[in-house]
């Protein structure tokens, strides 16, 4: 398994159900440096979808207590397990990365710390689930996420604009009373 992106890169690799083996290591790398709960970090993104194509990146969220004040020492405790806190300004999230060596040109992993239990936690692992559960959707993201090759738009931005209208559609299935039930 090859993980990385270089900036503003964007490719797709066929599945590999060693994300999931990624996932489980890096989460108990997290655990062991941080305060954080198992229940408080989950496998997100493409890679977390069984079967299809992704970016070679795993992306994990964190949901937190407190979002406007987060604990230094997780952050503390991030960076010991490798991860650095980015400069990417997004609304009710902080990035995190990790990155193949100390020329910080590759991210092999990236970290979504949201506020726990609120919309961004539920929606990031409900679009996880839906399409896991969903064939067609699955099918239908996979085929959406490998026209963005044939459109002549390129980089990171364009490519998540190019799939937010999909995105957000399931995120409109993610029924808002239940949410202390997913």
């Amino acid at each position: 398994m090859k993980l990385g992106l270089k900036k503003d890169e964007v490719i797709l690799v066929p599945y590999e159900a060693s994300w999931k083996i990624e996932f489980a290591e890096t989460k108990e790398k997290i655990l062991k440096h941080t305060s954080l709960q198992p229940y408080q970090i989950e496998h997100i993104g493409s890679t977390s979808i069984e079967g299809i194509a992704a970016k070679p990146v795993i992306d994990l969220v964190i949901g937190i207590e407190n979002l406007d004040s987060p604990d230094k020492e997780l952050f503390k405790g991030l960076r010991e397990a490798g991860f650095y806190r980015l400069q990417v300004q997004r609304p009710n999230e902080i990035i995190c990365a990790k990155f193949t060596d100390a020329t910080f040109e590759m991210k092999t992993h990236f970290i979504h710390i949201v506020q726990f239990n609120e919309e961004k936690w539920h929606q990031m692992r409900f679009f996880r689930d839906y399409l896991n559960a969903h064939i067609e959707a699955k099918k239908e993201y996979e085929e959406l996420k490998e026209a963005f090759f044939n459109t002549g738009l390129h980089g990171i931005n364009e490519y998540t604009q190019y799939k937010e209208q999909f995105v957000q559609s399931i995120f409109r299935k993610l029924p808002e009373y239940r949410w202390d039930t997913i």
